[in-house]
């Protein structure tokens, strides 16, 4: 059953992700894929599953999503990452949502977009601890009443009207921790950047306190302990990714310049 929904995703070099995104919307009778460059198989294997490919340049992850929306064909949008697939109970959600729609064509009238729960697979665990879990995550929504909006760091939907859905949304956000610190290391520039423009001031005290305080919230007060050792490495992470964040803080205050920029497509 195909519904008024299209499908975008934003891709740079995503063939080891794309395929299993895209089969996990098998009921969107529109697919865009807005690549920025992908020297490896990303669009041969979405054309071959039947999506439109476009190949335009980086405008960072809000802009390239906007744009995406903006070429769709339907006004319900589903917008995945590449690394992100619906979970089975996802599917059928909205299949019952968009069924109801038919019977009932006032249901969405004062509906904006929808939200899901995004299940993470850490370390080959489905995490569901530590603050990682249920990371609700805005993806279905009427670009005519929803938008997205920049930030230097995590884009995200602005609607007024955000009805929560129950069916995952599944991710598998690095494939291994190299992977991960590549990205805190790119991320934790731009953070610092923004606290320096908040007005933040760096101080021994603070790296300490902040980079403890984030462990024992995420291994403690989060339960992160309940998922096992990838929970105590989860915590970790996470607590050094604070540190690296203020000490960059440290390193802008001193010479003006973040050794972090962004870029790629990874959310």
């Amino acid at each position: 059953m195909k519904l008024p929904i299209s499908l975008i995703v934003i891709t740079l070099n995503e063939e080891k992700n794309i395929e299993r995104c895209l089969r996990s919307a098998p009921f969107a009778s529109d697919i865009l894929v807005l690549d920025s460059g992908s020297q490896d198989r990303t669009l041969e294997i979405a054309k071959r599953l039947g999506a439109r490919t476009l190949q335009e340049p980086w405008r960072g992850y809000a802009r390239q999503k906007i744009r995406a929306t903006a070429l769709a064909r339907n006004d319900w949008v589903l917008s995945l990452d590449a690394d992100e697939a619906l979970s089975e109970a996802a599917k059928t959600e909205i299949l019952s949502l968009f069924k109801n729609i038919e019977q009932n064509p006032d249901e969405l009238n004062n509906v904006d977009a929808f939200s899901f729960p995004r299940r993470a697979n850490y370390l080959g665990r489905w995490m569901l601890h530590g603050g990682m879990y249920p990371d609700r995550q805005t993806r279905l929504y009427n670009r005519a009443r929803a938008q997205w909006i920049e930030s230097s760091v995590h884009e995200k939907i602005e609607a007024k009207h955000v009805r929560a859905l129950h069916g995952d949304i599944l991710h598998w956000p690095f494939a291994t921790l190299s992977d991960q610190i590549e990205t805190i290391d790119r991320y934790s520039g731009l953070r610092a950047g923004e606290l320096a423009k908040s007005g933040a001031k760096y101080s021994p005290v603070k790296l300490i306190r902040k980079t403890i305080v984030k462990f024992f919230e995420a291994y403690v007060l989060k339960r992160g302990f309940q998922d096992g050792q990838e929970g105590l490495i989860a915590a970790m992470v996470s607590a050094f990714a604070t540190f690296l964040r203020w000490a960059k803080l440290r390193e802008l205050q001193i010479t003006g310049n973040s050794s972090s920029s962004q870029n790629g497509t990874k959310d």
